[in-house]
């Protein structure tokens, strides 16, 4: 275990290349395991859930020839296994798009119920529901779910809630089905249409990807393809909101622009100045933050990724904020630890109330998950003096390099063993 120690009172400045998207990557991998011939990935991030996916793919069978740090060839025509093992499914929620990669491969698949983040309740009812309605026997004993389908046939599935993950795993069991499938009511993030568009390289017929109703034809078998995942709009909006809360001035490159709309008008709201280009944004502040309100939503509203970072900001912005969480019940990890620094917050259910425009001060704290970790760095840059945050492995999860990007910008900031880090938070900062 590592913690990070972060020097305060630093306004970042400089540009920082974003790295693919994890969140499009952990979907584009289980995907693999459709065609038999070879997948060339590129614009993978290094991150530990990239790295336990693979880990996964090849336990399966999957033969993997790393090309770089960030690319990989991909050989699925050996694959025989349908269960991912626990020890490494546990890991992370992601996980579970074996489910649908696995059922329209074998007809069959064994895998048990995933870990994650705590973020609170997120059932995987709208998945089995989907599931069924194609044609799978669903069975879930001992913390294993087994599904096994004769055939599978394509069906009009409507999901009661909105969910990316029930979204992405009806996308990869509907394309081997027979016949036609509709789905609404489905997510319309970025990471869907990547994997519609990797999933129709492959000789998939899927229409509708970023809408809120997707058509698939099912098709009997998928080819090789090379892909490059998209950038990560949640790492180019984490280092926006940091340039903004350090009032600094960053240039995120090597992003969609349009990805990140929601991020640019909350961002310009509290009075930051962004600057967008193609594949480049830039945010500044020239003049003192202001409070302003933030509600997160499926995309294309503010995403809830985003929300430990936006409270982070918010906590620099004179005056009376309110940010209304919709989309997860645990999302609120960050605000003990940022309390433990001075912010002024109090939650209310699915509502924080942030009285922003006072100093922040360093202190140890926690990063309790990947999005939560990300926010209290950028709390660490704001704050007067030192501060020490460990449980550093969640951050990993889903950043690539991310202390190396930030002491780029001008940042100082320290990888240390858990040891170091103890006696360092006995010591008075």
């Amino acid at each position: 275990m590592e913690s990070f120690v972060v020097k305060g009172e630093v306004s970042l400045t400089g540009a920082v290349k974003i790295s693919g998207s994890k969140n499009a990557a952990v979907a584009v991998l289980p995907a693999v395991v459709l065609t038999k011939e070879n997948v060339h990935l590129e614009n993978l991030p290094d991150i530990t859930d990239v790295r336990t996916m693979i880990e996964i793919l090849e336990n399966l069978g999957v033969s993997i020839r790393r090309r770089g740090r960030n690319a990989l060839d991909l050989t699925s025509g050996n694959l025989s296994k349908i269960a991912p093992p626990y020890e490494l499914v546990k890991k992370m929620r992601a996980s579970y798009y074996f489910m649908g990669s696995l059922l329209a491969r074998f007809g069959r698949a064994e895998v048990p119920i995933p870990g994650g983040c705590d973020l609170g309740p997120r059932p995987i009812d709208q998945h089995l529901k989907g599931f069924t309605a194609l044609g799978a026997d669903i069975n879930i004993e001992h913390g294993m779910i087994t599904l096994t389908a004769d055939r599978l046939v394509g069906a009009h599935i409507y999901l009661d809630v909105v969910s990316i993950g029930a979204t992405i795993n009806l996308m990869l069991a509907a394309s081997a089905a027979e016949g036609r499938t509709v789905l609404e009511n489905v997510a319309k993030e970025p990471e869907i249409v990547d994997l519609a568009n990797f999933l129709n390289a492959m000789g998939a017929k899927i229409r509708g990807a970023g809408t809120d109703v997707i058509r698939i034809d099912g098709v009997k078998s998928f080819t090789g393809v090379t892909h490059a995942i998209i950038p990560d709009r949640i790492e180019a909006g984490t280092f926006m909101m940091a340039a903004a809360a350090t009032a600094g001035s960053v240039t995120v490159e090597d992003v969609i622009p349009k990805h990140l709309e929601a991020i640019t008008a909350k961002l310009r709201e509290t009075g930051a100045t962004v600057r967008v280009e193609p594949e480049r944004i830039t945010v500044a502040v020239p003049q003192p933050l202001v409070a302003s309100d933030l509600k997160t939503f499926p995309y294309p509203g503010f995403p809830t990724d985003l929300q430990p970072p936006g409270m982070v900001l918010l906590t620099a912005a004179r005056g009376l904020s309110v940010i209304t969480e919709n989309v997860f019940d645990g999302r609120f990890n960050q605000v003990e630890e940022l309390k433990r620094m001075g912010a002024r917050i109090k939650v209310e259910g699915r509502t924080a109330l942030i009285e922003g425009g006072n100093r922040l001060s360093g202190a140890p704290v926690t990063a309790h998950d990947l999005r939560s970790g990300a926010s209290l760095i950028i709390a660490a840059l704001m704050a007067e003096g030192d501060s020490t945050i460990s449980a550093v492995e969640h951050i990993d999860r889903g950043y690539e390099n991310l202390e190396q990007k930030f002491i780029g910008l001008g940042a100082s900031i320290k990888r240390i063993s858990d040891q170091a880090s103890e006696k360092i938070s006995k010591s008075p900062l």
